[in-house]
């Protein structure tokens, strides 16, 4: 999946650790648990998440690596069903068949599974169209998964080979079909906007030909130039020109208009879908509902701690048999950078924040600073980039979604009383 662009923020220095287990907490309780997969068959220039070429030599020792680090956190959810599963990467659709039915085996005896059998709970994996096959369909879904997500990004050969895709864009149909006759129906596709070169007219057939696949669920992406990606570094040597902003507020609009008509309603800047079918685990995100993450560069939240794991599968590896591997760095808990977040992620959202709850938790954090954002709430609502709903609900308009990460600035500039 494409990064959510969201603007930088003051973070407390992290501790570092090689081996972080005391540092811990040793209580909490998860509802959502994401796995990284890194490997991929080809590193897309654009993306910034952490990935490498798939020689296959190294997938058994990660599978093996991942079980140990899901035994360790399993104290995390002890009587308790996990409610969401995410599998990311990389390119989760890479790993052997054999080895997904290891590692889901090892889930099932480690954790609580039965929300998903039952419906109750959601159990994502990401996937790219060429990688799909009828076996691993049957295998995910044997193991319990219930809804995939697609890397289509575009349905223009053109545009996939800019982006560096190597799919051909009739496999997606293709791939989601499998999953259908397995017995996986709510889907999710990845879609990219402002790719050089693109055209109103072609980003709107992207839209059209997705809605026509028949999913519950588009995420609809503008193209960013992440530091470090081999796609800025073409840009600064002015190989190719980005989109033109107006063409990109143009594709945004039309993104709204076009979803909406076809029942797809936007509940997230980037995430469209029709009742029901929102992402429950990435909502546990944005809603700072509490997770354990698993495998190189996976992060985790738990009891106000937030962690990151090492972002090399060499280093992850190592010490095996230590539970737990190499942490990158590791955010004690923090008022001030939870009302941070909490702003970053909940403004997102259509359903907004609750006012009094962010007001009550910034003045605790920071004396004086609940004054100073409604300040910027009365500015921004007098502007028409805000709302204030029923039961003092904050939230961003149309208008203000197109400039969210601007209006969260805001906020957090008047929350730190700059």
């Amino acid at each position: 999946m494409p990064p959510v662009s969201l603007p930088q923020v003051h973070r407390p220095t992290p501790t570092k650790s090689s081996h972080p287990a005391a540092a811990l907490p040793t209580a909490g309780k998860i509802a959502g648990l994401y796995m990284h997969v890194p490997f991929c068959s080809h590193k897309c220039h654009y993306c910034d998440f952490y990935s490498l070429v798939d020689t296959r030599d190294r997938q058994a020792p990660f599978v093996g690596r991942v079980m140990e680090e899901l035994t360790f956190f399993a104290r995390f959810a002890a009587n308790t069903p996990i409610r969401t599963i995410f599998v990311g990467g990389g390119t989760p659709s890479l790993l052997a068949p054999d080895l997904w039915r290891r590692l889901m085996e090892h889930m099932d005896r480690t954790f609580d599974l039965s929300a998903m059998g039952a419906g109750d709970g959601e159990w994502t994996v990401e996937c790219n169209p060429d990688s799909v096959t009828a076996e691993l369909a049957g295998v995910l879904v044997e193991g319990g998964v219930n809804r995939i997500s697609m890397g289509a990004q575009s349905f223009n050969a053109a545009h996939l080979k800019t982006l560096e895709r190597t799919h051909n864009p009739e496999n997606v149909a293709v791939a989601l079909e499998l999953f259908a006759r397995a017995g996986i129906r709510r889907t999710n596709i990845d879609l990219i906007f402002g790719v050089p070169g693109q055209t109103l007219a072609e980003w709107q057939h992207d839209l059209d030909t997705a809605v026509s696949l028949g999913t519950g669920h588009i995420s609809c992406y503008d193209l960013t130039y992440e530091a470090g990606t081999a796609m800025t570094a073409r840009l600064k040597r002015g190989e190719f020109e980005p989109a033109e902003e107006d063409v990109e507020v143009a594709m945004f609009e039309a993104t709204i208009d076009s979803l909406a008509r076809a029942g797809l309603e936007r509940y997230e800047v980037s995430n469209y879908a029709r009742p029901g079918e929102e992402c429950r685990h990435n909502l546990g995100y944005w809603r700072h509902t509490p997770w354990i993450g698993a495998g190189p560069s996976a992060s985790a939240f738990i009891e106000g701690h937030r962690w990151k794991n090492v972002a090399r599968l060499d280093d992850y590896l190592q010490g095996a048999g230590l539970g737990p591997p190499p942490i990158r760095d590791h955010e004690l808990p923090d008022a001030g950078r939870l009302v941070k977040e909490r702003l970053m992620t909940g403004l997102r959202l259509r359903e907004g924040l609750a006012a009094d709850e962010i007001m009550s938790a910034a003045e605790h954090a920071r004396p004086g600073s609940a004054d100073r954002m409604r300040t910027v709430v009365e500015r921004e609502v007098e502007r028409g980039r805000m709302e204030s709903g029923s039961g003092s609900t904050l939230r961003l308009t149309r208008p203000g979604m197109l400039i969210a990460d601007a209006i969260v600035v805001e906020f957090l500039a008047a929350f730190d009383g700059d």
